[in-house]
């Protein structure tokens, strides 16, 4: 299995169309909210995208804190804080998260309202943009800041399908945008970041593939993980990886058939469900049940 071969792309046509309004409703913006999913957040920053905000206010929501590592979320806060850039850690299945946001919201648009005095221009409330891939957590953060269901919210990723308008404080006013990935998604690492978590439909994907990617990462980066959630014994994964008799991929397919063995993925004639241990080792991952894991260093 080669790395290499890996394709993932995923860049429906809707995108092309949503890339090209964000730019047009940008002339009216003064706030950018970009939400990242804290887990991976160079992987799920729209490359596209930054240059158009660079003359914007921005504030960054760093999502599904919950389920990255704190010490590393604190380094991505202070890696923005050096570029000017607000940033802010959320974990907004929490309602309670929503008010440092707000507080935020509100400290950078007092800041605009007084520059628009001092040109002269009264009254005119300040416009907020929420932007994020699909998948991070955005029509949440919408329907949380509004106290109310106006964003349309799914686990599938890509759900919200249309502009809107919402005001969430006197003078100010929240549009929402369509989750929008980037035509070709390089290098592979970044791919399989987003594969890993979910922003790219399962449907779209060899799943197989990817989970055995992700084991790979684990058994290099987190095998203790591994280790305590799938009752593995330790000496016996080392003498795997270390078995120089067989190829890599070799090696942890047969820690994968292991993992699938415990968890009783077993199909006629005592064969290992390949596909039902992938679906496993994803799921486990995505809810943080391999405990917290962050994908990417600043």
């Amino acid at each position: 299995m080669s790395e290499n071969k890996t394709n993932i792309n995923w860049y429906p046509g809707h995108m092309a169309k949503t890339k090209k309004q964000i730019i047009e409703d940008l002339k009216l913006i003064d706030v950018v909210i970009e939400i990242l999913d804290a887990r991976i957040p160079r992987a799920s920053q729209n490359k596209d995208l930054q240059e158009l905000f660079k003359n914007k206010k921005r504030i960054i929501l760093l999502n599904k804190s919950d389920l990255a590592e704190e010490t590393i979320s604190k380094k991505w806060i202070e890696f923005y804080k050096k570029q000017g850039i607000s940033a802010i850690l959320t974990n907004l299945n929490n309602s309670n998260e929503i008010s440092k946001v707000l507080q935020e919201v509100q400290k950078i648009a007092q800041e605009e309202k007084q520059a628009m005095l001092e040109k002269g221009r009264v009254g005119k409330s300040i416009r907020v943009m929420v932007v994020g891939i699909p998948n991070v957590g955005k029509s949440s953060f919408i329907n949380r800041i509004t106290k109310k269901t106006v964003a349309m919210v799914g686990n599938k990723p890509g759900v919200t399908k249309q502009k809107q308008w919402v005001k969430i404080k006197e003078n100010i006013e929240l549009l929402d945008t369509p989750g929008m990935l980037w035509p070709k998604l390089e290098p592979q690492e970044i791919a399989l970041h987003l594969a890993y978590v979910g922003t790219i439909k399962d449907d779209n994907l060899e799943k197989i593939e990817v989970a055995y990617y992700l084991l790979k990462y684990l058994l290099e980066e987190k095998r203790q993980n591994l280790i305590e959630r799938y009752h593995l014994e330790p000496e016996e994964i080392e003498k795997i990886l270390n078995n120089k008799e067989q190829e890599e991929n070799e090696n942890i397919l047969e820690i994968f058939h292991i993992i699938g063995r415990k968890r009783g993925a077993i199909i006629a004639g005592g064969q290992v469900d390949e596909e039902k241990v992938a679906n496993l080792l994803l799921e486990e991952f995505r809810s943080g049940k391999l405990g917290r894991i962050t994908l990417e260093m600043p």
